[in-house]
């Protein structure tokens, strides 16, 4: 079976099982526990404490801070594919995933390289975090969850199972989205070639917060405390601490003072 980037096995029983590759390049603390069947590749930095389930994929230069849990099948640190097509994916080598202190990763995740992700993340089971996305300190990615490549979320937001957060958003601390939300940055629908020119990613304030099965169309913005209600469709932009809601969303009321972070 042919490895690349791997050097030769440099399996210690204290904290790899004997059915886990690693890469003799690879740093990992004398504690970590690893399960049957992992790859590390070279450059692999992994800290203390961390626990690693069985069949993980750690690809090359990933760091990986202390406290990490990993389910089983995640893979961290692989590198992006570009179909000749593609308008939002580049072509250069990413550089490695770094995956903050106490972070849990699910089972069957799939962290991109060009991600980094700050302490204390979850990223359920079956997640997918794109290259160049950064996470803030304890958001939670949910089960199913798609994060496509540069966009950047802040710290203690919550995306729901489902949810998927298009390539160029920007979404500020504090935010929440529901099961299914869905998002969009692209007003051509493949079809012209001015859309290149004209990618924009929606962008949620502090505090916005988007219903189940919400739809927000390219470039809108949710402002700081505003709520897109459930099966809304964000046609325009969503006032700073007013619900929207209907298609398309109209301001319904203001957000009680009861839920606003302030």
């Amino acid at each position: 079976m042919d490895l690349p980037n791997v050097d030769p096995p440099n399996v210690r029983a204290s904290s790899v099982s004997q059915t886990a590759l690693s890469a003799a390049s690879a740093q990992i603390a004398a504690d970590v526990t690893i399960g049957h069947f992992c790859v590390i590749e070279r450059d692999v930095v992994i800290g203390a404490g961390c626990r690693i389930g069985h069949h993980v994929v750690v690809h090359a230069g990933t760091r990986i801070g202390e406290g990490v849990r990993i389910d089983d099948h995640a893979v961290l640190g692989k590198q992006p594919m570009r179909a000749a097509a593609s308008a939002t994916t580049g072509g250069r080598t990413q550089p490695p995933a770094e995956i903050g202190h106490g972070c849990l990763i699910g089972t069957g995740a799939v962290l991109y390289a060009g991600c980094s992700v700050a302490e204390r993340v979850l990223i359920a089971d079956l997640a997918t975090v794109r290259e160049e996305v950064e996470i803030g300190e304890r958001t939670i990615i949910g089960r199913g969850v798609a994060i496509e490549n540069r966009c950047r979320i802040g710290a203690r937001c919550k995306f729901e199972t489902n949810a998927y957060l298009c390539a160029y958003s920007t979404v500020a601390d504090d935010c929440f989205f529901a099961p299914g939300v869905l998002t969009s940055n692209d007003n051509y629908l493949g079809r012209d070639p001015a859309r290149f020119d004209h990618f924009d990613g929606v962008t949620v304030e502090r505090g916005g917060r988007l219903g189940v099965g919400a739809v927000a169309l390219p470039g809108r913005i949710v402002r700081s405390e505003g709520v897109v209600a459930a099966a809304a469709l964000l046609t325009g932009d969503a006032p700073h601490a007013h619900v929207v809601a209907g298609v398309p969303a109209r301001p319904f009321r203001e957000v009680p003072d009861t839920q606003r972070l302030d």
